[in-house]
């Protein structure tokens, strides 16, 4: 009669010899490389990755997006993820990735406010003029000096950072062809932004969107619209009350990234890919 041990010593010792097995020793998984450089007084990282077909294509040329909190312990990775995902179902084109590091983000990605609520709060915020400078004086060149690039340029923020991405479309248009503003803070200095004048003159096409903020990021976006050139192009990404503020990064890039670097792609709907323009301008 058997007392069912059999059955264990045989596992065990077919364990055994496939620990005993030679291993092969585990090789570097190397994703990009990193660049260091000074901007405001404070060193920082600049990531850098490249499509998988970078090397393997050297006459190709390739699009560059610019991801604002683009540290690794910030939103690279996910960044970087949702760019190649979007071109392996070929809803929007691969990309060469920029990921840029903040270390202070409303001293750097915002302006000065009159607020004093939001003074206090953020004693050190009112330098984005400073970092956007830097960017089009120091990295934007280096990035084009280094990498094979195709002249189209996205930056891309969400929250504080899409302050900036909005903040930059109307102040210095010409530094990137494509913008992508996820859930900006545009309730900023007593939403500001959206009360100063655009001109008539359209600027590069910029994508727009709300989770469920509410309040004065709503009214802000609102008035922004009421101000935006007649021929405008933009894609307003329709308020989605199911994202949250924590949650718009993720759930809306894909949709940005498919308005700014689009495909000529016709299985998309099928697949629930679908660019959502609640309003469309251009």
């Amino acid at each position: 009669m058997q007392d069912g041990s059999g059955g264990g010593v045989i596992a065990f010792l077919a364990a055994a010899a496939l620990a005993s097995a030679p291993v092969p020793e585990p090789q570097p998984l190397t994703i990009g490389e990193t660049v260091k450089l000074q901007a405001l007084g404070e060193q920082r990282a600049i990531n850098i990755i490249l499509p998988p077909d970078y090397e393997a294509e050297p006459e190709r040329l390739w699009p560059v997006v610019y991801l604002l909190d683009g540290a690794v312990k910030q939103d690279l990775m996910m960044g970087a993820g949702l760019v190649r995902w979007g071109a392996l179902w070929g809803r929007s084109q691969d990309a060469i990735i920029v990921g840029i590091e903040t270390k202070d983000r409303q001293r750097e990605l915002l302006p000065a406010t009159a607020d004093a609520v939001e003074r206090a709060k953020y004693p050190s915020a009112g330098e984005s003029a400073a970092f956007r400078a830097w960017l089009a004086d120091t990295l934007k060149p280096m990035v084009e000096a280094r990498y094979r690039h195709d002249g189209t340029a996205l930056l891309v923020g969400e929250s504080a950072a899409g302050h900036f991405v909005v903040e930059t479309w109307a102040e210095t248009p010409a530094l990137f062809t494509g913008y992508a503003a996820i859930s900006p803070s545009l309730q900023w200095d007593s939403e500001a932004l959206s009360r100063r004048a655009l001109g008539t003159a359209t600027r590069p096409p910029l994508y727009l969107s709300l989770a469920d903020e509410g309040g004065a990021t709503e009214t802000s976006m609102e008035r922004l619209f009421s101000v935006l050139p007649k021929d405008q192009p933009y894609c307003f990404s329709d308020r989605r009350s199911e994202l949250r503020h924590a949650t718009a990064l993720h759930g809306l890039m894909p949709e940005a990234l498919q308005y700014l670097l689009p495909t000529e792609a016709d299985w998309l709907e099928e697949y629930g890919m679908v660019l959502r323009c609640e309003r469309r301008g251009g």
